[in-house]
């Protein structure tokens, strides 16, 4: 074990990867470039093609992580299931594969792995969002508890956890369940949400939610998530007043049941 400052105890970096290779190789070189080692690294594929995991297979040993396949495309919830259940260390930093981490990482990082050490009630910490969560209470070295009651009145409130990049202790599943399998990624990312409220998660988000990593796609390697754009672009002030009303009704609904 190195003991440069930029290395990590006791944490193995789970990248989960699904024909992204080149994004891969630039999220490891980043992290190489940053002098940020860790513990172990896993890379968990999603029945990439072949082409794909001829790379993977390549850079498997320049960048020292274990490569975790399965024969068939099994969705996120699965290349994230087992992923997790390959890690080793007591602390799991999730990161998909197309994002990169800024030069920033290692003083934000080391902060949140001291917290979690330090502070056994945590469950999770978190790096980035497109939006900052609406619930936050200042806690120390950049970052803030996020607060959850049933009445509070944003419905982003259910995004009290999310799959953007994170530190969470590798006992995650044993507490919160496994990813529901077998349905569209956003909604796996839902369940776990609701698992995660219902079962008293804790956790803190770092303020300067863009200062750690940035997400990055290329014409050549798109993201391969898709979503309704009438969902998320319709401005219609009634459309929006009746979502956000159903979706109050919806979340307490399913938290209670």
């Amino acid at each position: 074990m190195t003991t440069d400052s930029t290395h990590f105890p006791g944490v193995t970096l789970l990248i989960t990867h699904y024909n992204r290779s080149s994004s891969l190789e630039r999220l490891l070189r980043t992290f190489r470039e940053l002098n940020c080692t860790f513990d172990d690294i896993v890379v968990s594929d999603d029945g990439s093609k072949p082409e794909h995991l001829t790379v993977l297979r390549s850079l498997a040993k320049p960048y020292k992580f274990r490569l975790i396949t399965t024969p068939q495309n099994k969705g996120l919830a699965n290349n994230i299931n087992k992923g997790q259940e390959a890690v080793k260390t007591p602390y799991t930093l999730y990161v998909q594969e197309d994002f990169i981490p800024k030069s920033a990482f290692a003083t934000h990082f080391r902060d949140a792995l001291a917290m979690m050490n330090e502070d056994d009630t945590l469950d999770i910490v978190r790096f980035y969002a497109y939006f900052a969560y609406p619930y936050l209470e200042p806690y120390k070295n950049g970052y803030s508890r996020m607060l959850y009651k049933p009445w509070y009145g944003d419905y982003n409130k259910i995004y009290y956890y999310s799959d953007h990049p994170h530190l969470r202790r590798s006992s995650f599943l044993d507490k919160f369940g496994r990813y529901v399998e077998g349905i569209k990624s956003d909604k796996t990312e839902y369940r776990m949400c609701l698992s995660f409220i219902k079962k008293k998660g804790k956790g803190l988000f770092l303020t300067d939610f863009n200062a750690m990593f940035e997400q990055k796609n290329s014409e050549d390697e798109p993201s391969t998530v898709t979503r309704s754009n009438w969902r998320h672009q319709n401005t219609n002030f009634f459309v929006i007043w009746g979502r956000a009303l159903y979706r109050q009704i919806k979340y307490n609904y399913e938290l209670l049941f």
